[in-house]
């Protein structure tokens, strides 16, 4: 009976005496709550220019190749007018980027290594292989419409072949910018990169056909000026689509307050949505259901095309610049759990006196 006695747990009680916590002083010193998480981008108007050149040439192209596989005869201004397009906008996009860039070696050295996992490196090379394939497709066509005497001349298919990969290279110039953002920590690129693809592609094919419809009017060509105005329509209205869905994204994510108010909101508002699409879409909605098209909305919807497409470039640049320095939206995008992602399950067993598990 003492053994079973023994036997049994002694309960002990412990009594645990308060340790005092020193007095907490209020720091009114400097801290880092509310810096930029993040530094904003070196990307100036420049750039903001060289994308917009660069997917205007881009698309250029893409619509005279398609112009002269699809085409006939009096589709020759447009194919013509697209081929030279795309050398303009490599001619002038080029230096844009190298002026940026400060020293004309580091474009060089971008060529020297390819990185897959790099935007820039595999965008250095679409341009430069855009650049020779268009000025190769240019100059033939040049040479071959000089010499042509009814039919299509050696250069002149020899143009017709190296447009097929001027073409493809053509797409990523239209779209490859928009990568090259979303790579980057600032949070309003970064969220919506998808959604920034279709917009930078549907602007650069409006742009593109509104730019080639501004040629057929000086040309005296209503009829193909009229084929690109809708064109132009198509492709503004599918930048419509992929504005919303940025927007859309941009709000989920809590970065879009620098894209929404203030000066640069007014400006991507009214410049890039009311002038560049909202203009465009109701002139060439007129046009296309009159029967006797107007040449002056045709030319005001085709400026306004090409006015908003520069705002709207500049407008997303300076608001992801804004963006950045703001440290709310670099947390609100980073702590965002991803969707299909299971948040870590909260262990609500009890643990001892040392803290662990039993």
């Amino acid at each position: 009976m003492k053994q079973e006695q023994a036997r049994q747990p002694v309960e002990r009680r412990v009594e645990q005496t308060a340790i005092p916590h020193p007095a907490v002083e209020e720091w009114n010193g400097e801290t880092y709550y509310g810096q930029a998480s993040v530094k904003p981008s070196p990307f100036d108007w420049r750039v903001a220019a060289y994308v917009y050149v660069a997917g205007l040439a881009g698309s250029a192209q893409i619509i005279a190749t398609l112009a002269d596989r699809l085409g006939d005869e009096r589709d020759e201004t447009t194919i013509r007018n697209g081929r030279f397009l795309a050398v303009a906008g490599v001619a002038i996009g080029a230096p844009l980027l190298i002026m940026d860039l400060k020293t004309p070696s580091r474009f060089y050295n971008m060529l020297r290594i390819y990185r897959t996992s790099s935007p820039m490196s595999f965008g250095s090379y679409i341009l430069g292989a855009f650049g020779a394939a268009s000025g190769l497709t240019a100059v033939a066509h040049l040479i071959g419409e000089r010499r042509a005497d009814g039919g299509r001349s050696p250069m002149r298919r020899a143009a017709d072949m190296t447009q097929v990969p001027a073409a493809f290279l053509g797409a990523g110039m239209s779209t490859y910018t928009a990568a090259l953002l979303s790579a980057t920590s600032t949070p309003l690129w970064a969220s919506a990169p998808q959604a920034m693809a279709a917009q930078f592609g549907t602007s650069s094919m409006a742009t593109a056909a509104a730019a080639l419809s501004l040629g057929e009017q000086i040309a005296g060509n209503a009829d193909n000026s009229r084929r690109l105005d809708g064109l132009a329509a198509v492709a503004a209205a599918g930048e419509l689509i992929a504005t919303a869905f940025a927007e859309k994204r941009h709000r989920e994510t809590g970065v879009g307050a620098t894209l929404r108010d203030g000066p640069i909101g007014m400006s991507y508002k009214t410049g890039a949505l009311a002038l560049g699409l909202g203009v465009p879409l109701v002139c060439h909605s007129i046009n296309a259901l009159s029967k006797r098209p107007s040449r002056g909305l045709s030319i005001l919807g085709s400026l306004a095309l090409l006015a908003g497409g520069m705002v709207m470039r500049q407008a997303i640049f300076q608001a992801g610049n804004k963006s950045a320095e703001r440290p709310d939206d670099y947390f609100r995008l980073t702590q965002r759990i991803p969707e299909g992602a299971k948040p870590r399950r909260r262990v609500d067993r009890a643990v001892d006196a040392r803290g662990r598990l039993p």
